[in-house]
């Protein structure tokens, strides 16, 4: 492997999207004036395909790869309205990365809607475009937000390793969206639906318009979809922070509510003779105007909680705008030019309780945010510190993405020797530039001045500093009144909130560029067939950069900190592929033969990789089908990888010293090695100050994570072995069975806080214990405020299962036309070993909750669709198996922590609770008109289906799962074609 030296930026200019869209214009006119003029010449001889999983373009559609493909017909009997979705309803796709109930994920990546195959990650999915990449984040995640439903013809999705075909980030597999083409006519299409609790409506409107000629072909189309958010407050399920078990805080449990309360508490931790106490919280009472008195406040009890669920979202909303087009004109029977142009605004809002503010806390702010002794609302006289939810700002973050995207070229095909030889060369440009724009966030600076000195003056205006020396500009803040209040310095005041919430607005910007030569052909003809090649060579550049507002770099906003990305790579790859048939119509082999595919890649950043493929395809008999797959595959370190900048988080992490839930409770050694560095009946803070009420709670510190440049591509060895059986003598039956297993070498990961954690106390490994501070200050001490983390290549992953695929097609019958299909994906097993300790254990994750990601070991889907004239139905079923998650409460064995001794290779005896499987009823009803138009009406989760309480939040801001339905969705569709 060559190794050079890193250098954040390629070298190959950008061509501007004026002169992108200029060259499909350019199309339009030559095809229409075409239409009538060729009309008399023959078909043009470009007709040949080339099939998702092999570079060969042939006519036949039958692969030696697994792929399942839906088509439009298909996706349009589904109540979906966005690509994301539909993909995610492949049962070989694991849990959504960052979910729309993911409301407190932050970072580029919020507002886009991701696949991910087999649990592996969505940045080791490759998504295609008829072919070719789609623009990625400088994560690699690639946005199926982006797509319009009405461009897709089809989705064909490569359940297999595909890396010596397509390059990097195709380890788990590869989703190509192909859209429509040679379109003639004109379609329009209306989508409206809501959940059954009259929120989350969601509308989608669309057109396609084309025309095809004997030459040619344009097709123009543009989409806009809306979906309303839906609040946490209006689902039981969500309406309190430990759902609906535990609705409200009681003695001795919290049961999630928040100590930081939107009444606001005055900390007195000043101890005189009078006050014995080290630390006394007084609230003031609801309805005061006035907190010149301690005679206006009383002690802070269980009812002052805060209840953040209130004011969060439980489904982000989001709104699209696309247009589309492609055009494509045989300039000769054997060349044909092609162009196709894509740009979609998308834009997501979040939005999160209004911050939790402390007037300690914030290690990087070097100013002193108490409330002063000589303000005019501290009942004290001197310096106290306070808390208060700014609850009449809650925190928003819109995300607005906008996508560019041109692909154009030139293809032909020749004659050889008299064999047919196709070629195509292109070039692709995909831009995503973005801007988040943050709401709700204090800036401290401002909130130090407001809480200083002050006065009231004679208009009741609250003043800073004092009546002889008033602060020109500044406005004072009165904390300890409550959200419902309007005296002076009261939050309700527009212009206070002026004064002390800044927005932020960060940038960021991708782009991906691609030159690409193909060739494919017929080297020979053999005695069982045509010997296939293809070869091709790719030029590939990405670049990116990340740009946080100045505010959020400086340390000076209550948000997470940040820093700059920029930076970028190119690389150059040769393929080739061979097609080589060995036995045809003979004795148990009316076809045998394989295929052979090799990858070369060279990158400036890391050096260079080459990745290969063997595929074998045998038919013993007409009827059955035997193929398998062999094939090494690599992930490129992406830009964020290598040169992320350092930023902040709140890290979901259990403390093993926790004497209520870590593992220290049963672990006696665990328990002598806590024993030193935390206090006696030790409880982990979560966010806010409070004792987490079980494990992965949130941090009450931001912790620090970082890129590094020195890391090396992730390596795969991926196998499939199946059958495809149709049997002549049962027609319409089809049956398939895929096993498979991928194995990842040195993982591009960061350790988590929980297994740097436990690496020191449940392991022992010295080494881990130095990178992690605890605080020594008595009234936090114990609590980790302090981790070391950055990005590594090391342990792995693997994972191994079933496909099982059953279809049935019966004959026209008297009572209509009948489908069936049953899909299912069984996950033998899931290994993920985190580092390179020689004595860490291996993670088992099937049917687990791991690191707030759902692993199901079975998810199985069956449709069932009729049909009879101008009337058809679908019911559709989606099944999810059960999971585990370490126990939150009952720890003794209760009713919701069912196996409370269970033991775990990974994490020794652990409390454990068990949830069992979901399963969500789908339906639709269409009716084609006379008029040319089809209606359909449908429900998805059509029985209102709602899945169990789960603690530790997967895929999910919530005690809910956030890949489940969150109520019963009621639709109406509606398509005229002219």
């Amino acid at each position: 492997m060559n190794h050079r030296s890193l250098r954040p930026v390629a070298r190959y200019g950008v061509l501007p999207s004026a002169i992108a869209a200029a060259l499909v214009s350019a199309l339009v006119p030559a095809i229409a004036g075409a239409q009538e003029a060729d009309a008399s010449k023959t078909p043009t001889t470009l007709d040949r395909i080339e099939v998702t999983g092999s570079r060969i373009r042939q006519a036949n559609l039958e692969t030696s790869q697994p792929v399942v493909t839906m088509s439009r017909a298909e996706i349009q009997k589904q109540g979906f309205t966005s690509v994301a979705d539909i993909v995610q309803n492949i049962t070989a796709t694991g849990s959504p990365a960052i979910s729309r109930a993911d409301a407190l994920a932050s970072g580029e990546n919020v507002g886009g809607q991701y696949v991910d195959l087999r649990n592996l990650g969505p940045e080791r999915t490759l998504v295609l475009i008829d072919g070719k990449r789609m623009g990625i984040s400088s994560s690699g995640y690639s946005d199926l937000a982006s797509i319009p439903t009405s461009i897709i013809e089809r989705i064909e999705v490569l359940t297999d390793g595909a890396s010596a075909l397509y390059g990097s980030d195709a380890i788990a597999g590869v989703v190509n969206i192909i859209t429509r083409k040679r379109f003639d006519g004109l379609e329009g299409s209306a989508y409206l639906g809501q959940y059954g609790q009259g929120d989350g409506n969601k509308e989608t409107y669309n057109f396609v318009i084309g025309q095809t000629g004997e030459r040619g072909s344009v097709t123009l189309g543009a989409e806009y979809s809306k979906e309303d958010p839906v609040m946490a407050k209006d689902r039981s399920f969500t309406r309190y922070p430990n759902g609906r078990g535990h609705p409200a805080p009681v003695a001795g449990d919290d049961n999630g509510w928040n100590g930081i309360t939107q009444w606001g508490a005055l900390i007195d931790n000043r101890q005189t003779p009078l006050n014995p106490k080290d630390d006394i919280s007084y609230t003031a009472n609801r309805g005061s105007t006035s907190t010149g008195s301690l005679g206006n406040f009383h002690e802070t009890d269980i009812n002052d909680l805060a209840n953040p669920n209130e004011q969060m979202y439980l489904s982000t909303g989001l709104e699209r705008r696309s247009v589309f087009a492609n055009a494509e004109f045989d300039i000769t029977d054997n060349l044909r030019a092609k162009a196709d142009i894509l740009y979609t605004d998308r834009e997501a809002t979040q939005q999160i309780a209004g911050y939790p503010f402390r007037s300690v806390g914030f290690g990087r702010y070097d100013g002193d945010l108490s409330l002063k002794g000589s303000s005019a609302f501290n009942p004290l006289g001197y310096d106290a510190n306070v808390i208060r939810r700014t609850w009449e700002m809650p925190r928003q973050t819109k995300s607005e993405l906008s996508t560019y995207r041109f692909s154009g070229g030139l293809e032909g095909s020749f004659e050889l020797a008299g064999k047919t030889w196709d070629w195509d060369a292109s070039y692709l440009y995909n831009q995503n530039k973005g801007n988040k724009t943050g709401t709700g966030n204090l800036f401290l600076p401002n909130v130090e001045k407001a809480l200083g000195p002050s006065f009231v003056d004679a208009g009741g205006v609250a003043r800073c500093g004092t009546p002889d020396a008033p602060i020109a500009g500044c406005l004072a803040w009165n904390p300890l009144l409550g959200p419902d209040s309007n005296g002076p310095g009261a939050l309700t005041n527009p212009e206070l909130q002026k004064y002390l919430f800044l927005p932020t607005h960060d940038s960021y910007t991708n782009k991906t560029q691609v030159y690409s030569l193909n060739l494919s052909g017929v080297l020979a003809t053999l005695p069982a067939g045509d010997l296939g090649l293809a070869a091709g060579y790719e030029h590939r550049k990405e670049t990116a950069n990340y740009e946080p507002d100045a505010l959020l770099q400086s340390g000076l906003s209550s948000d997470l900190a940040g820093s700059s990305t920029h930076g970028g790579y190119s690389l150059d790859e040769f393929y080739v592929e061979l097609a080589v048939p060995v036995l045809s119509d003979v004795t148990f082999a009316k076809e045998l033969s394989f295929n052979i595919a090799g990858r070369y890649s060279d990158y400036d950043t890391f050096g260079d990789t080459t990745n290969g493929k063997f595929s074998l395809k045998w038919k013993p008999i007409d009827d059955l089908l035997v193929r398998g797959t062999y094939a090494t595959g690599f992930r490129a370190p992406t830009v964020n990888d290598l040169y992320g900048g350092v930023g902040e988080s709140f890290d979901n992490y259990t403390d093993p010293c926790d004497t209520l839930f870590g593992a220290a409770v049963r672990n006696g050694q665990v328990a002598q090695r806590c024993g030193g560095v935390v206090p006696a009946n030790f409880r982990q803070a979560a966010a806010g100050g409070n004792p987490a009420t079980g494990p992965n709670a949130q941090s009450d510190s931001a912790f620090l994570s970082g890129s590094n440049p020195l890391l090396k591509p992730e390596t795969s060895k991926s196998t499939n072995i199946g059958f495809v059986y149709s049997p002549s003598w049962f027609s319409g039956f089809d049956v398939s069975l895929d096993w498979w297993k991928i194995k990842i070498e040195n993982v591009i990961a960061s350790e988590t806080v929980t297994s740097i954690l436990n690496n020191c106390y449940v392991l022992g490994i010295d080494s881990a214990c130095g990178r992690f501070i605890r605080d020594t200050d008595p009234l936090n001490q114990g609590q980790v405020v302090d981790v070391t983390r950055t990005l590594i290549n090391a342990g792995y992953q693997e994972t191994a299962g079933y496909d099982l695929g059953v279809s049935y097609r019966l004959a026209d019958t008297a009572y209509g036309n009948f489908a069936f299909t049953w899909k299912t994906t069984y996950v033998d097993y899931s290994e993920y070993k985190r580092d390179g300790e020689a004595n860490t254990p291996v993670e088992q994750r099937t049917s687990w909750v791991a690191d707030g990601a759902s692993n199901f070991r079975v998810r199985s889907n069956f449709n069932a669709d009729w049909s009879r004239g101008d009337f058809g139905a679908s019911w559709g079923i989606r099944y999810y198996g059960g999971l585990k998650e370490e126990c939150a409460y009952d720890l003794d064995g209760g009713p919701e922590c069912n196996k409370p001794n269970y033991q775990s290779s990974y994490r020794g005896i652990v409390p454990v609770r068990e949830v069992g499987a979901n399963t969500f009823h789908d339906v639709q009803v269409r009716y084609n008109t006379p008029w040319n138009a089809t209606v359909a009406l449908g429900a998805n989760n059509v029985f209102d289906h709602i899945g169990q309480t789960m603690y530790s939040q997967p895929n999910s801001s919530f005690v809910y799962n956030g890949s489940f339905d969150i109520g019963r969705f009621v639709y109406m569709k509606y398509t005229q074609r002219f």
